[in-house]
């Protein structure tokens, strides 16, 4: 058996499943990661992935490994750069068990990530959240099961998985109605629920009537939703809502599109960016940057707080009391 193979089993289940305890979702991806990394070592060099070393996957072969992931198999640059993620990942716990190759190892760490454009993020404005809301047909038992998803995907920001991961029991509609979820990084949170909210959730409440463990947004055969499903119930009410609203032609719909808007919601009402940080369950405040460029109300603001050129300029100075009485007679 080759260098590699007792190290990368050792990575998966020692460093990742045991002492890291990362989710199953990363667990998923550094696996796919290196089911395409041996696939092309294995091409590259001819040798089949059990017997392939660790020095064969040096800093060549992992920069062609990431520019065949790009020109090949067109990914983005965000799935790349999360490619090289699980790379490092692996290479750092490699170091301390073959400090011998310490300096190959150094330079695969040296791979930098991908620069990439950042793009403004696409929400919905009040005006097409009704049209939405407004989509699914409430006389049949599919379409109050959607009104009710797309109305806490909205109000809370939960993500996709969040959202389908949730049990009745995770919703609380009494005093201090919330509803609780683990997200990224095993952290649980708790979001308050509003008023409008919580009158949607105890109607679908009484009408799905399940028990404690049961998904709270079922399927037609009482399992939870897939990924995929809620991916394909939102484009549709996108669809059906942009014949009444137009500027959602104009919009690709999403989950995240969703959890987008519940942050834009937040901001333009006044509410800090380390509370929606906490709100939406990111690692860092720095993740909120994205909704303070993408609010044009706050560069407004901005705007309207500086001198325009050619604008005259000065301090306020109240009239004379006196001429301002013989002025208003």
């Amino acid at each position: 058996m080759s260098t590699l193979a007792p190290i990368l089993e050792s990575f998966f289940t020692d460093r990742l499943m045991t002492q890291r305890r990362v989710s199953p979702h990363t667990i998923a991806s550094y696996r796919d990661t290196f089911r395409l990394l041996l696939a092309y070592a294995q091409q590259a060099t001819g040798k089949p992935p059990y017997k392939l070393d660790l020095t064969d996957l040096d800093a060549p072969l992992i920069g062609a490994f990431l520019e065949h992931l790009e020109q090949e198999r067109h990914n983005s640059v965000l799935t790349r750069n999360a490619r090289l993620v699980a790379v490092h990942s692996m290479f750092r716990y490699a170091a301390t068990r073959e400090p011998a190759h310490a300096a190959m190892i150094q330079r695969v760490l040296a791979i930098p990530p991908k620069r990439f454009e950042r793009t403004i993020v696409t929400f919905l404005t009040s005006d097409e959240i009704e049209p939405i809301l407004a989509s699914p047909d409430t006389t049949t038992w599919i379409g109050r099961r959607d009104h009710a998803l797309l109305t806490v995907m909205i109000q809370t920001g939960l993500r996709v998985s969040e959202t389908v991961d949730l049990r009745c029991q995770d919703v609380t509609l009494g005093n201090g109605p919330n509803v609780r979820c683990t997200g990224k990084g095993r952290k649980e949170r708790a979001t308050p629920l509003t008023p409008t909210t919580v009158t949607t959730l105890k109607a679908w409440a009484r009408e799905h009537a399940g028990t404690p463990s049961d998904p709270l947004f079922p399927s037609r055969r009482g399992g939870p939703l897939s990924r995929d499903a809620v991916e394909h119930l939102i484009a549709k009410h996108a669809r059906h809502a942009a014949q009444s609203c137009p500027t959602l032609l104009n919009k690709t719909i999403t989950p995240h599109t969703l959890r987008h808007t519940c942050a834009m919601q937040l901001l333009s009402s006044g509410v800090d960016s380390s509370v929606i940080a906490l709100w939406l369950g990111h690692e860092s405040i720095e993740s909120t940057q994205i909704y303070l460029h993408a609010d044009m109300t706050i560069k407004q603001r901005a705007l309207d707080r500086t001198a325009q050129p050619g604008a005259p300029t000065g301090r306020y100075r109240p009239p004379d009391t006196l001429i301002a009485f013989l002025e208003s007679l």
